[in-house]
């Protein structure tokens, strides 16, 4: 399900250019192996590193409704190279170029007033400022432009991507990578370069991050999930240039960043993209299992089967699963450092529903989603996309747990019913009075057996709740802690990241809609303030002396207009995971 992964940095000594050479080798079926390769070239002979896993021998059975499996699927390999030339010099497929709201200002002769656009409208005769002016583009954020160009120059195409006001941030230059990498598919580009018309506006410090953050998403925007089609097209892009944001070894490192975080974006991706009939708790332990075996030098796994966890008293857990023919399987990776001391354990909670049928409080009527409840386990898929990448980054004195209750929320006559009373495995008792409130049940469970594993710092994500949707969005992230600086921790990280969260309040008035009369509470309250409730529901089972944060992701777990999963989450993760790191 994940991508068989080969990725390679070749560090030229010339001051001109460093190349970062990527290889995505997306995935080939189950069985599929994860492959790391780095290989550093200097002006010293050759030094090779080379990392790969043993054939995993299949531990579940393999999941046959349907008769599905992902398909062998044509690799794709992108290589980046930042260099510093002149733009107007560069030769290959499609020169991108992006342009804010102020490049595209005119002279009193109308000609562009910026340096680079005046260049390349120069040596296009006049015809760059004359087709931008006929198309009306004016730099807004998504506009573009595309120029095919006669022969005898020394690129074929030349494409403006607007970038709205002004770009400085993350999500920003991501989404410049995007759209390269969707004119690069229009134009059927194998080479293509990328420049900003205005460079000189970022400071020498950003520069990397600008590089890193282009490059994350071209590759995530070429990247497509054509395991379960039956024809699939495969991208012609295989090299990209990026101009005039240095070159060195901090842009290398940021590049190799960029390269990580994408395969755990897209292991995500893939993971949440694959249907409840072929991605079972089972196959969702496997793949985890799979990434300890690859980076077997700093992972250990631990895979707990039903009847483990009945003697660690996870009854919360056990009562949602009861009623699936595919048997729950709960998942702990565990990260250590490869080298010196740990100074802070962390642990990363992600909801692991595989399907969630709502139960016998099935999910009924519009607007219910049930058909998408694939990605109930978005939460899982978070941070087992944040692992992986880790597991090539290898942060030093950060020990880090990824704990997923794995699971189906099913109807079958052995399964849990409206009014039955579970116990967790911290001795308190819930009056399930909803059966389709059943991932704080699993997470309920789970965030005990993190707190027993030492962990100073806890976050949880979970596609929880449909209220987070409504106040929200598709593209913002709720967030709950009791914690101040916990809280600016992650949010710190998310704007680095790019990804967009919002702290919302842990009211603790409103849990006496959560209380019972029969047990020690019930798993929903009222419609209003729903999403709290459900936060304060899961502080119950943390202990008081570790900081928590709660992250709802049902809104941003899934791109609705191109019907398939965003990978949200793993960046985040990642990025405060690394702000922990010694």
């Amino acid at each position: 399900m994940h991508p068989k992964m080969a990725s390679s940095i070749v560090a030229s000594s010339s001051s001109f250019s460093s190349i970062l050479t990527t290889q995505f080798l997306t995935p080939s079926s189950f069985s599929s192996l994860f492959l790391k390769t780095l290989t550093l070239r200097s002006s010293t002979p050759f030094q090779r590193l080379s990392f790969a896993s043993q054939p995993l021998r299949r531990l579940m059975a393999r999941a046959t409704l349907g008769l599905t499996l992902p398909a062998n699927t044509e690799s794709l390999k992108v290589s980046f190279a930042a260099k510093e030339l002149d733009v107007a010099e560069w030769k290959g497929d499609l020169l991108a170029v992006g342009v804010t709201e102020k490049d595209v200002a005119r002279n009193v002769e109308s000609r562009f007033e910026n340096a680079i656009l005046s260049a390349l409208d120069s040596k296009l005769g006049g015809l760059l400022g004359q087709v931008s002016s006929e198309e009306d583009f004016s730099g807004k954020l998504g506009q573009s432009t595309v120029l095919r160009i006669a022969s005898g120059l020394g690129f074929k195409r030349v494409a403006l991507l607007g970038l709205g006001a002004s770009a400085s941030t993350t999500s920003a230059f991501k989404s410049l990578g995007e759209a390269v990498a969707a004119a690069a598919k229009s134009a059927q580009a194998g080479h293509v370069a990328v420049a900003l018309a205005s460079p000189d506006a970022l400071s020498t410090e950003s520069k990397p991050k600008t590089a890193s953050a282009i490059a994350s998403g071209t590759l995530l925007g070429t990247f497509e999930d054509n395991r379960y089609k039956s024809e699939s097209k495969k991208s012609v892009l295989s090299s990209v240039d990026i101009i005039g944001l240095g070159t060195g070894p901090e842009l290398e490192k940021k590049l190799k960043y960029a390269a990580d975080i994408s395969s755990g974006i897209i292991l995500g991706r893939e993971l949440v993209n694959s249907p409840a009939n072929v991605l079972t708790p089972g196959v969702l332990a496997e793949e985890a299992s799979k990434i300890a075996s690859t980076y077997n030098d700093v992972f250990t796994a631990k895979i707990l089967d039903a009847e483990q966890c009945k003697e660690l008293k996870m009854g919360s857990y056990l009562g949602v699963a009861a009623a699936s023919a595919n048997p729950p399987h709960f998942i702990h990776l565990c990260y250590k450092p490869p080298t010196g001391p740990v100074n802070v354990k962390l642990a990363l909670v992600g909801k692991g529903l595989t399907f969630d049928s709502g139960g016998y409080n099935i999910k009924t009527g519009p607007g219910c989603l049930i058909e998408l409840m694939k990605f109930d386990m978005g939460g899982s898929a978070a941070v087992f996309g944040a692992a992986k990448a880790l597991g090539q980054i290898k942060p030093l004195g950060v020990e880090v747990h990824f704990i997923v209750a794995a699971c189906e929320n099913m109807i079958s006559g052995t399964g849990m019913r409206p009014g039955d009373i579970v116990t967790a495995s911290n001795g308190k008792t819930i009056e399930v009075n909803n059966t389709d409130a059943e991932g704080r049940l699993t997470l309920a469970d789970a965030l005990v057996y993190a707190c027993n594993q030492g962990a100073e710092k806890i976050v949880d994500l979970a596609t929880l709740t449909g209220a987070c949707i409504i106040g929200l969005g598709s593209s913002i992230a709720g967030v709950f802690t009791p914690s101040d600086d916990l809280a600016k921790e992650v949010f710190d990280a998310s704007e680095a990241s790019g990804e967009k969260l919002w702290r919302l309040p842990l009211e603790e008035s409103y849990w006496e809609s959560m209380k019972s009369g029969v047990a020690d509470m019930v798993n929903t309250g009222g419609r209003p303030g729903s999403a709290i409730t459900a936060a304060l529901f899961l502080k119950q089972f943390v202990d008081e002396k570790v900081q928590w944060m709660h992250i709802d992701m049902a809104g941003p777990v899934w791109n609705e207009k191109q019907r398939c999963a965003t990978g949200f989450g793993v960046a985040t993760l990642v990025e405060w995971v690394l702000r922990n790191a010694s």
